[in-house]
């Protein structure tokens, strides 16, 4: 099976990037909706600008069974982000301003560098604010020769529009979905729209590349692959997030019912995020996946 973005003209890639481009001239690229010019200058939210900004890239093997295989997953990390989480675990990356600005095409040699060491995917850690400067770069790539699946590794606090500029571009998608209550996304996260928009963004995730799709080496090759961070106490509202996975997307949703939470960051400020999850929390979280209808769970 061919990657999407190789089935696109260049010409449609081009189009691509001027939409972006266009974008963060008045920023909507993602829901906050900032309106600042990051090609003059400006941040907002993110702190970001119009080059890429990575804080470091390796073949990475503590992601999902079908996304590492047996030469690891090429993790892309992005500096800065687009939430506010105060439990962030990689907070000196996405809130410490970790990493530096580097061109297009040393992002597209890195790429490169990652396919060449047999990596099964291109993995882009954080992206959501940097998806002018990832479409500009793959065009770089693809012209020397990039041909691993795209990984769009994302906090699910996404633009549908721009979600749709990716359309084609894409091949998995993995978002989090880290809250049902906008009140626990606005507390922890500075995000009260949170669990409507990353609803909306699933959906759109979803209809771009459906389910997850595995060679017959149980690779991933195609799909969404949704995150879920068990939180302590249910703050995560799991029953809610999995049976709208179940109902709402498909029963067929690969889903990683996560249980390594640990405070980081602030998260000592804010009992009861001052403590890991219990086994009775992260069972209580499984059982609620499977019997809001879920069949795939991912075994790590």
């Amino acid at each position: 099976m061919s990657v999407n973005y190789l089935k696109l003209s260049r010409k449609a890639l081009k189009e691509k990037i001027r939409q972006a481009w266009a974008i963060i001239k008045k920023c909507t690229l993602c829901p906050r909706n900032c309106m600042v010019d990051r090609t003059a200058g400006e941040t907002g939210f993110c702190s970001t600008g119009d080059k890429p900004f990575v804080s470091s890239f390796n073949p990475h093997f503590g992601e999902e069974a079908p996304l590492v295989g047996h030469n690891g997953s090429g993790t892309i990390f992005f500096t800065n982000c687009n939430l506010g989480c105060l439990f962030c675990q990689n907070w000196t990356i996405s809130h410490s301003g970790e990493g530096g600005e580097i061109s297009f095409e040393s992002l597209a040699d890195i790429m490169l560098t990652l396919q060449g060491y047999g990596c099964h995917n291109i993995n882009f850690v954080t992206p959501t604010h940097q998806v002018y400067q990832i479409l500009a770069s793959l065009e770089i790539a693809i012209e020397k020769g990039l041909k691993a699946p795209l990984v769009y590794n994302c906090g699910g606090y996404e633009s549908v529009e721009t979600l749709r500029i990716l359309d084609g571009v894409i091949d998995i998608y993995m978002p989090d979905f880290k809250y049902a209550d906008p009140e626990a996304a606005k507390k922890y996260s500075r995000a009260k729209d949170y669990p409507s928009i990353a609803k909306a963004a699933i959906k759109e995730m979803h209809r771009q590349v459906g389910d997850l799709v595995l060679d017959d080496r149980g690779i991933a090759i195609k799909g969404l692959l949704v995150r879920h961070l068990v939180l302590p106490e249910g703050l995560a509202g799991t029953e809610e997030v999995t049976k709208f996975l179940a109902e709402e997307i498909s029963p067929d949703t690969y889903v990683n019912i996560m249980a390594q939470y640990y405070p980081c960051y602030r998260a000592f400020e804010q009992p009861p995020l001052n403590r890991r999850i219990t086994d009775a929390e992260y069972r209580k979280a499984v059982k609620a996946a499977r019997d809001a209808g879920l069949k795939r769970l991912d075994r790590g």
